[in-house]
């Protein structure tokens, strides 16, 4: 594999896949919805580890009607496991409720959730007040080799991801870029330099005209940082690269 050290494919705003070294695939935040993606949520075949960062419908997305086909391990914020258990069948038995700084295994890679700066929830349209799914988080997957991956999800650059650097050494981070709603490149930049990992994947833009940021704006601002050794990894959607 080459810069990444597992397969990637961003089907647009923050759903991506991962292909792991030992066979496992992995979804996360899969809105296969959105106005970017290739694929229909219908099409996927296979997950077997599946993470949703927050509550919000462009990240929860076609979640619950892939966990009650695909029956994936789904290690959750608290708050979001409540919920599921009484909207997947069985229920929710492959759900695994956990919370910040807690790692958890399985399918063969290790799962730490890590604090995001964003808010959660959706609209409850029975209820006519925004339904609660618990706070915010990121993820860092070890995977099977020993290579970790930080999925940031929604989030403003913060100066505690300085300790997510040292704490969990990640090699490759997701980060979003887009601005209006999460960090825009010039943050993502500062993101990059906390973290200290040389290779980073931009997310979350592109989706709507308010998501303005971009790849060439990230790449510019990394330069601006003194970061030029630090490689852009920016697939089309749909696109799978290693």
């Amino acid at each position: 594999m080459g810069d990444l050290g597992f397969d990637y494919t961003w089907y647009g705003h923050a759903c991506v896949q991962l292909g792991t070294p030992g066979g496992r695939t992995i979804l996360i935040d899969p809105w296969f919805g959105n106005p970017k993606s290739p694929k229909r949520a219908d099409a996927v075949e296979r997950c077997d580890l599946l993470l949703v960062t927050h509550g919000h419908g462009d990240h929860l997305g076609d979640a619950v009607a892939l966990a009650s086909r695909l029956h994936p391990a789904w290690p959750c914020i608290h708050e979001l496991s409540l919920w599921l258990a009484r909207q997947l069948p069985g229920g929710g038995d492959a759900v695994i409720g956990m919370n910040k700084g807690g790692t958890v295994e399985v399918a063969g890679v290790k799962v730490t959730m890590v604090h995001a700066d964003h808010s959660a929830g959706d609209w409850n349209a029975d209820g006519g007040v925004p339904l609660y799914l618990g706070e915010p988080v990121g993820f860092v997957l070890e995977l099977e080799d020993g290579r970790r991956a930080y999925h940031a999800g929604d989030t403003d650059v913060f100066g505690d991801m300085r300790l997510i650097g040292e704490l969990h050494r990640p090699d490759v981070a997701m980060l979003p870029i887009g601005g209006h709603y999460t960090m825009g490149p010039r943050q993502a930049a500062m993101a990059v330099e906390l973290l200290g990992v040389k290779v980073v994947v931009p997310i979350h833009y592109g989706t709507f005209p308010a998501l303005a940021g971009t790849p060439a704006d990230l790449r510019a601002a990394l330069d601006a940082r003194g970061l030029q050794a630090v490689k852009v990894v920016a697939p089309q959607p749909g696109e799978t690269v290693s």
